[in-house]
């Protein structure tokens, strides 16, 4: 979709501008990141990763359990490097009835997420927009999920390393949970 890779060349040069700043810009603050996504996207609702891990199966009691859908919309490289145990990767310019055919008839819940959270809110207010009920973003997305010590995978195995999208972007993850694709 041509608006969001004009969205995602306005992020990046944003970040290379923070790298020309210095270390102490604010963009090399994950909530800085997470506010900027709020910001721009104020009608897709965010869920933390606390919400999202009393979600899962592996976390949840009987009384909180849910059928989360957790789609992975960065890169098939940053999702085959790792990923939130149970995500299913989509393209991050998926177009909504694409999802739609990924989802079948699911109707609880879905949950996307990125690196910091902005191709996912696009897709998920592509989502809303097209009428599909009770998608949300994780707020911080798989940087701040992995910063939290939460679990990942790759290939079926657990890993406490992410793919850092970018060397500017991997700032914002704690060096221990840097990945060298």
């Amino acid at each position: 979709m041509k608006s969001s890779r004009h969205l995602m060349i306005l992020l990046l040069l944003r970040a290379l501008w923070s790298v020309v700043r210095g270390a102490d810009s604010p963009e090399e603050s994950l909530d800085y990141w997470k506010a900027t996504v709020r910001s721009r996207f104020p009608s897709v609702p965010q869920l933390s990763t606390t919400n999202l891990a009393l979600m899962l199966p592996s976390n949840a009691t009987n009384a909180q359990a849910t059928n989360v859908v957790l789609l992975d919309v960065r890169s098939r490289k940053e999702f085959d490097f790792s990923h939130i145990p149970g995500a299913r990767h989509i393209d991050p310019d998926a177009k909504p009835a694409e999802v739609d055919r990924a989802l079948g008839d699911h109707a609880g819940p879905v949950v996307v997420y990125c690196a910091v959270g902005w191709r996912s809110s696009g897709l998920a207010q592509r989502l809303i927009e097209a009428g599909r009920t009770n998608v949300q973003n994780l707020e911080g997305s798989i940087f701040a999920w992995a910063n939290e010590g939460r679990p990942l995978e790759s290939k079926g195995k657990p890993t406490d390393k992410v793919h850092p999208y970018s060397r500017t972007f991997g700032r914002l993850l704690n060096p221990e949970r840097r990945g060298k694709p």
